[in-house]
């Protein structure tokens, strides 16, 4: 196999550092060795590839930019984004599952969780010791989380939880769920463990997009929460969107991987495959299709350089963050697509990863917030005006 090297048309890795290139290279090897040769497979199973969890942690990749006396690597937002790229790459399910033991499991329980909870839940968090997932997004309720109705209800000891979530990745593998419910009409983040009695998370079976990803429900009918489990500095819908610009974060980067994917693959091809006596390369068409697709992975490519730089300095707006996640996952659909015409009926094939690119990137371009969704934060943000109701 041809080690992968990537488009750099800005030579925007002369700007990283070398720990920046070190751990960029070594998720690459990785993917290239651990995630490519098994994830067709498991993606026509509709299956995880578990075996590689137990490696990911070994490389440092949960909870990537946490303190290391919590276990954790401790690298800055550059490190993490070129991590999410390359494990993108390899697939978007694989990518999404380290996202959220990141972004949506790992940085609630340091930023709103007690000591005793830090201190209990990082270290095992960042060992896939424990699986964790998020559960925010109800079956009435995607775009307007506010309107939830799984709710708690204050108890001796604890609270008594009620409600569903729908589309939880890693629901039915995870040790522990951040369950986002509404306590006396205040939303409340509660750590919610697998052997609590009345709490169940049956997989959604039947996606033909991220299909090497576990999705799941989660449904909780009179479920025990002890007071400890309670998250104590989050009380508002500001804190679980605070998670989700985590993970758009690592979403606006992780596309990156898959545009560069489909692209080496077309121009690869596009090189080879002879129509009229001549690579199809040589054609103005398939040329102006190329150019179009490392023109667009180039400036992704920028925004989440200057995005990392600002996050890493405290400067992000968690606009600029729905700009970078609406902008680069319609232009990684849109590569995918661009990809899949160059390609021709091969692009269908298992052959080659642009068709399972292009079905992920469905549902990428979807959740944490959807196209239209990231439209209106930042068209809020540029008139003064909400246009959400």
């Amino acid at each position: 196999m041809t080690k992968f090297s990537g488009i750099d048309y800005y030579q925007i890795e002369s700007q990283f550092t070398d720990e920046e290139i070190l751990v960029r290279n070594s998720v690459r090897e990785f993917v290239d060795n651990e995630v490519i040769p098994v994830i067709e497979g498991h993606y026509q199973n509709g299956t995880f590839p578990e075996h590689l969890i137990k490696k990911l942690a070994e490389l440092g990749l949960f909870g990537i930019t946490l303190p290391s006396k919590y276990g954790c690597a401790e690298m800055n937002n550059v490190a993490y984004g070129l991590a999410m790229q390359e494990l993108e790459r390899g697939d978007s399910g694989l990518r999404s599952f380290v996202s959220v033991q990141s972004s949506l499991v790992m940085y609630p329980i340091y930023t709103f969780g007690s000591e005793e909870q830090k201190d209990f839940w990082l270290p095992k968090l960042a060992a896939a010791e424990k699986i964790g997932c998020f559960g925010l997004t109800e079956p009435d309720y995607g775009s307007n989380p506010g309107g939830m109705i799984t709710n708690a209800k204050k108890a001796d000891g604890g609270y008594i939880l009620n409600g569903a979530k729908m589309w939880i990745t890693n629901g039915s593998i995870a040790d522990v769920a951040i369950v986002w419910a509404k306590l006396n009409g205040e939303i409340k983040g509660f750590l919610v463990e697998k052997e609590f009695e009345g709490f169940s998370a049956p997989e959604m079976k039947g996606k033909h997009s991220l299909r090497a990803s576990i999705t799941s429900e989660l449904i909780f009918q009179d479920v025990f929460v002890p007071e400890s489990n309670i998250l104590p500095k989050a009380s508002g819908l500001k804190f679980p969107l605070m998670c989700l610009n985590q993970a758009r974060y690592s979403i606006a980067w992780g596309v990156v991987g898959s545009m560069m994917a489909c692209y080496e693959s077309a121009l690869n091809y596009s090189k080879s495959r002879i129509q009229f006596g001549k690579p199809i390369a040589s054609y103005q068409l398939t040329q102006q299709k190329l150019a179009y697709m490392a023109t667009e992975i180039t400036k992704s490519q920028l925004m989440n350089y200057h995005l990392a730089r600002l996050k890493d300095t405290d400067r992000v707006k968690h606009t600029q963050i729905s700009m970078a996640k609406l902008n680069n996952c319609e232009v990684a659909l849109n590569i995918a697509r661009t990809s899949r015409e160059i390609l021709g009926a091969n692009g269908i094939l298992s052959e080659y990863p642009v068709m399972r690119h292009a079905n992920n990137l469905e549902s990428v371009k979807t959740y944490e917030g959807t196209h239209e969704m990231h439209t209106l934060i930042i068209g809020e943000d540029l008139t003064g005006i909400s246009a959400f109701e």
